[in-house]
């Protein structure tokens, strides 16, 4: 199974993610469970990190671990609306994956 702790400002910011283990769907390779949360994931560090004006500071140096923080110390308000939206992205599409494959995907968002 995968487990993914989302952490949000009350506003809806995302601030940083950790997703950890395989999904178990299927084999490597194969696993349609675990490309979608890769994915998601993924594209969700890419679109951040070409923002100008924010920081993200990732680790996927391991198989089936990976997570990212936003440092959000200089950020204006443009960017906290993108961060928003990333955030609402994420939550929606891994809660999507997590309603179909209950045993394979956790989801927790924690607002801070």
């Amino acid at each position: 199974m995968t487990t993914v702790l989302l952490r949000r400002s009350q506003e809806g910011v995302l601030l940083a993610c950790r997703a950890k283990g395989h999904a178990g769907y299927a084999g490597a390779g194969f696993d349609i469970v675990c490309s979608s949360i890769t994915i998601l994931l993924r594209t969700t560090m890419q679109v951040i990190s070409e923002i100008p004006g924010i920081k993200l500071n990732s680790d996927c140096s391991e198989r089936g671990n990976l997570s990212f923080e936003v440092d959000t110390n200089q950020l204006d308000d443009n960017n906290l609306d993108r961060l928003v939206f990333a955030g609402d992205f994420l939550e929606t599409g891994l809660g999507s994956v997590a309603k179909e494959y209950p045993e394979y995907l956790e989801v927790k968002t924690v607002r801070n």
